[in-house]
């Protein structure tokens, strides 16, 4: 499993997936990434390839949804809610993922 150490900014944008932002408020810090969709079903399916995946590493994104459109924002929460090897594993695992391509 990936290390849950907070990482630097110039750590984290050097292995930053493509389409992922990272973004801070005070001593916290995360990755986003927004997806769209065709409509609310395929929006859904992505969805449910997310929990599956964030409950086989026991590591689970800030999820928005409405509609056609996915949010998902990581951070690791025992490291203080900073981003960590952890979050960056999972974003690069979703990115490869062919509906995260087609969904923006």
């Amino acid at each position: 499993m990936p290390a849950r150490t907070p990482l630097s900014d110039s750590e984290i944008d050097a292995t930053l997936p493509p389409g992922w932002r990272r973004e801070a408020d005070g001593d916290e810090n995360w990755i986003a990434r927004d997806f769209a969709f065709d409509d609310f079903r395929q929006a859904f399916a992505f969805l449910t390839l997310v929990a599956f995946e964030a409950e086989g590493r026991d590591h689970h994104p800030e999820i928005t949804n409405v509609y056609d459109r996915v949010g998902l924002a990581l951070s690791t929460h025992d490291a203080g809610n900073r981003v960590t090897e952890t979050d960056l594993a999972f974003a690069q695992a979703v990115s490869e993922w062919p509906s995260a391509r087609a969904g923006g």
